[in-house]
């Protein structure tokens, strides 16, 4: 007596030996459903279709047949097409690391952000001598790095920015006392040797309480942070 897998395999062998062991209408709408590069309705389908053919039975019988399989016949927009099983859609979702260069423009704000912190796109603007950028606040803002704290208590009521946890995460640091201090970047050549008289490198905090100059935030105030826009920053690439 033949095993029950002897006799799968032989079910097997017969279906791909006889064409007919399938209804014809249903072979036909699985090649033109594969063949189509897009969802196809029910009329263009029967227009394809041998005479007598109940297209939305055969349809309805087509898409039983594949309800349990790695595809599924679905209807889209009233038209229908072969897709990925849902519960197997993580089979095609592809996860890839996408590495950005922070321009200098970037950098220098990131680092004014870290030391100086809270602070104000006037306040960096004055620190570096230039217009800070809509584009450069928004890619920091993307990568996690720094966040709106408040708002000052002055005229106009400007965001602060702040650094994040990710930050800190990203630098390696414990906390934002590991940042390097004045010799450190000497040592390093991020500063000229040669500073004017009584410069200094702040020492900034990690207490994430708000100051007494500023206020906490409003609902919409990420959106409000970077307008009015103006023209991107041009990088010399020294």
């Amino acid at each position: 007596m033949a095993s029950l897998a002897e006799k799968r395999i032989a079910d097997a062998e017969d279906s791909v030996g006889n064409p007919h062991a399938r209804p014809e209408e249903l072979r036909l709408l699985e090649a033109l459903l594969f063949a189509s590069s897009e969802p196809l309705d029910q009329a263009a389908l029967a227009k394809r279709m041998p005479d007598g053919v109940d297209i939305k039975a055969a349809l309805a019988q087509l898409q039983a047949d594949y309800a349990s399989r790695g595809v599924n016949l679905v209807r889209v927009a009233n038209k229908w097409t072969f897709r990925t099983a849902g519960d197997l859609s993580w089979l095609m979702t592809r996860e890839s690391t996408e590495t950005r260069r922070l321009s200098r423009a970037a950098i220098e704000v990131l680092a004014i952000i870290a030391y100086h912190q809270p602070v104000t796109r006037a306040e960096i603007e004055d620190i570096r001598g230039v217009i800070t950028s809509k584009g450069t606040l928004d890619v920091l803002l993307e990568t996690g790095w720094i966040r709106p704290r408040g708002r000052r208590k002055s005229p106009g009521r400007p965001l602060t920015f702040g650094t994040t946890e990710a930050f800190l995460s990203q630098f390696s640091l414990e906390a934002l006392s590991d940042l390097p201090g004045l010799e450190e970047l000497k040592g390093t050549g991020l500063l000229d040797s040669r500073l004017p008289s009584g410069f200094s490198v702040p020492a900034p905090s990690d207490d994430p309480t708000l100051r007494d100059d500023e206020d906490p935030l409003e609902i919409g105030d990420l959106e409000l942070a970077l307008a009015p826009a103006v023209e991107p920053e041009k990088d010399d690439g020294n």
